[in-house]
């Protein structure tokens, strides 16, 4: 085999990884052969924010407009001077040199094909400086000194200083809501009031009062007035943690909120004028959510004028040992930190991400050596995809996480059925053994 590259194990398949230079190093040109676009050409580097998208969407640094291209259909990752190409389920696939791929390593000269497009990965000239990630490591609360961290942080310093909407993407357990808290810390804002709303901590029917509140006898039990999350953040910073979830009969309103800052009370006949900068977390995929009628387009690009992605813990490659030996400390854990604690916590994929870790820190400082193994069954964490173990943690009363969980069983079951049948209703209908109309009535529903 080449000296030119190194031997990954990805998923039971040897993957190709090329060697390349010091992240310093890294810069590449990707430039459209063949396509609607032939011609352009996208610089990247790893000072950028990353991942880098590939895409129709307005989100993607790379966006194109061939329509068989996905919103976002493929992912850039520039990390110790080489090129990861991963597909994010797209319609059509991605490829690399003519093969169909998932997840691979792209050499200079290479060609990445989605859609009908071409594209060929380039070197950038010599002479072109491209600064390396800053040496901090953290803002604010936000802590890591990895390279997919460091990226960041220069990124997050200029949203901190503007008042622009923020959209925060990542796992659940990756520190959105920390970020949020660093970006009102160390903004102008920062002596107003920092306010959190959950969009799954509320029964569907309280949303909007929650929202916008009320006025007495708005609805029976409203025995007095209220003010709504954006009247509290009033002259602060709004963060709406999870805004996937958000309904969609809602988002109109919250967009008129947003662009016309200005609320009216459930109950109410007059406008109220607030002075809010929204910042909005998910750990859903929102440019799919839009493309799947989840998430109003017009609202989405109001809020992601800056967008942020934080990477999995998996990715975050030293940060695991560092924040392991930073939560021991501040957990009071007698020094050192035991070696094979460490040895085995940085083998881990931490599904739940950070929060996941520091409460396998937390066991392990309480408990010492009664702390079961991670790989025991009382100790491991569930999958973020397991949605009844999320709603269950999240402490929603009985009959609301009963609700939601119905409804994510409802969801995922007609978008798999009518996946499997090319979107035809009545095909989905016939193979669930339900009417149509009820089928329909069900779809509907969680359109809404």
């Amino acid at each position: 085999m080449s000296d030119d590259f190194d031997d990954l194990e990805q998923g039971g398949t040897v993957q190709q990884r090329p060697r390349g230079a010091s992240p310093a190093e890294a810069a590449f040109t990707l430039a459209v052969v063949a396509g609607p676009d032939t011609g352009a050409v996208f610089a990247l580097d790893a000072s950028q924010p990353g991942p880098l998208l590939i895409g129709q969407g307005p989100a993607c640094h790379v966006r194109l407009t061939d329509p068989q291209v996905s919103r976002r259909h493929a992912a850039l990752d520039l990390t110790d001077g080489v090129v990861r190409v991963r597909d994010l389920r797209s319609t059509n696939g991605t490829y690399v040199h003519g093969a169909q791929v998932m997840d691979a390593y792209v050499a200079v000269g290479q060609l990445i094909r989605v859609g009908a497009t071409e594209l060929a990965l380039g070197a950038r000239p010599q002479g072109d400086f491209v600064p390396p990630p800053p040496r901090t490591t953290s803002f604010g609360k936000v802590f890591g000194a990895s390279t997919e961290m460091r990226r960041l942080y220069p990124i997050l310093e200029r949203l901190a200083a503007s008042l622009v909407p923020v959209v925060i993407e990542g796992e659940t357990g990756t520190g959105k809501e920390l970020v949020a808290e660093a970006i009102h810390d160390f903004g102008e804002r920062a002596a107003g009031p920092y306010v959190v709303f959950d969009c799954t901590a509320v029964p569907p029917n309280l949303v909007e009062t929650e929202l916008f509140g009320h006025e007495k006898g708005a609805f029976t039990g409203a025995v007095s007035a209220r003010r709504g999350v954006f009247e509290r953040a009033h002259g602060g910073t709004l963060l709406i943690d999870e805004i996937g979830d958000l309904d969609l009969a809602l988002q109109p309103k919250l967009l008129r909120a947003i662009e016309r800052g200005e609320i009216r009370r459930v109950g109410g006949d007059a406008y109220l004028r607030v002075d809010v900068r929204v910042l909005a977390a998910t750990r859903r995929d929102l440019d799919r959510e839009v493309q799947s009628g989840r998430f109003r387009d017009d609202l989405y690009h109001r809020l992601a004028v800056g967008r942020v992605e934080l990477p999995p813990l998996r990715e975050r490659r030293g940060d695991i040992v560092l924040l392991a030996q930073r939560f021991w400390s501040e957990l009071g854990g007698p020094a050192p930190i035991p070696f094979e604690l460490l040895d085995r916590w940085d083998d881990e994929p931490w599904h739940g991400n950070v929060r996941e870790l520091r409460n396998a820190v937390a066991r392990a400082v309480t408990l010492g050596d009664l702390a079961p193994l991670r790989g025991d069954p009382a100790s491991r964490e569930v999958p973020d995809d397991d949605v009844i173990a999320r709603v269950i943690a999240d402490g929603h009363p009985f009959p609301v996480a009963r609700l939601k969980v119905l409804e994510a069983f409802e969801r995922r079951y007609t978008e798999h059925v009518l996946e499997q049948h090319g979107g035809n209703v009545r095909k989905a209908a016939a193979a669930s053994g339900i009417g149509r109309r009820y089928f329909q009535m069900i779809r509907e529903r969680l359109r809404r």
